[in-house]
């Protein structure tokens, strides 16, 4: 495991890769004894220096809760990471290209919480119970470490490779659809590059919301009231490139869309 000077030290690196839109060498490389546990403090010292420069935490973000993107990074569990409020976009948004590094798109729901959720022991049933709206999202992923063998590891210590988020569509009661045949076409530049039904998230979107919360129990944390959970991705991730227009389309919850610049 790492001390806190090592752990200061990687998430002040990663700032900075923020910061210039850099990428650097993959920490397994330079670390080869790091943990997920020292992964998890990094992420945490990042968040709290963004928030200490104004950022405000708005939620959490699941990565790796689909076969699909298991297979697409070979990395074999979920993890998470957070979002705050600069990383809040509305469809029709037009993104900054070079505000990212290794630009991608995935495809996702995104739950917005009504009440506090607490691990250990939560349930599908308290994620539904507790969920005020659900709504389609893009999450645009950025990485600031090398994507070539990398692990869960290196991944997490880089906030889950999350960038933005582009919320949009018809917002719909936990009740009103069947979540896990919410489908998606995913388009670029209005050709179809990908496609998949919400139920590849652990049989249920809902599933990836109680694996957060009762992981961040662990770490002494919980889901608050208002918070935004990205619930993980149901297609692989697809590049894209300066000026690429992205379409999400899902069926009766509508459509997201941004571009690019």
């Amino acid at each position: 495991m790492l001390d806190q000077t090592q752990i200061d030290a990687i998430a002040e690196e990663l700032v900075q890769a923020d910061r210039d839109r850099a990428v650097l060498p993959k920490l397994t490389s330079r670390y080869p004894d790091m943990v997920i546990e020292d992964s998890y403090a990094i992420q945490k010292v990042w968040s709290d220096r963004r928030i200490a420069q104004g950022a405000k935490l708005v939620g959490h973000k699941i990565g790796l809760t689909s076969k699909v993107m298991q297979v697409a990074t070979g990395i074999s569990e979920p993890d998470y990471g957070v979002i705050h409020d600069d990383m809040v976009f509305e469809s029709g948004s037009v993104l900054e290209f070079d505000r990212y590094s290794n630009v991608r798109i995935e495809v996702e729901l995104a739950f917005v919480l009504s009440k506090p959720l607490s691990g250990p022991g939560t349930t599908i049933f308290d994620v539904l119970d507790a969920t005020a709206y659900v709504v389609p999202a893009l999450e645009v992923l950025n990485s600031h470490l090398e994507l070539e063998g990398r692990t869960i590891v290196d991944t997490i210590s880089d906030n889950a490779a999350m960038g933005a988020m582009v919320i949009g569509g018809r917002p719909v009661k936990v009740d009103e659809v069947d979540l896990s045949w919410v489908p998606a076409l995913l388009y670029r530049n209005e050709t179809i590059e990908d496609s998949g039904v919400a139920g590849a998230v652990l049989g249920h979107p809902a599933m990836g919301v109680a694996w957060l919360a009762n992981k961040l129990a662990q770490h002494g944390q919980s889901l608050e009231a208002g918070e935004i959970i990205l619930a993980g991705s149901f297609t692989k991730p697809m590049w894209v490139e300066r000026g690429d227009t992205v379409h999400a389309d899902y069926n009766e919850l509508g459509s997201v869309t941004c571009r690019f610049v």
